[in-house]
């Protein structure tokens, strides 16, 4: 898990906001549930999940990678 998580904070800010269009943004809520399991963050966790359902988190990642390269995590 922790792979995934390192690989895709090593991407290229272009390739991170595709990945944060409808429909692929599925990739970003695995990273938050990834992240959040390797710091074994429980909060984190149950937010994560609860983010997979949240039809505009797309929107709320595309302005975080913008601002701080990365998408939001409860890390």
């Amino acid at each position: 898990m922790q792979e995934l998580v390192k690989a895709l904070d090593e991407q290229p800010q272009l390739l991170k906001i595709i990945l944060a269009l409808p429909g692929l943004d599925i990739i970003w809520g695995i990273y938050r549930i990834c992240r959040s399991l390797g710091k074994k963050n429980m909060l984190g966790l149950a937010v994560s999940i609860v983010l997979l359902f949240v039809s505009f988190m797309w929107v709320i990642d595309i302005v975080m990678i913008l601002a701080k390269g990365n998408v939001w995590s409860m890390d």
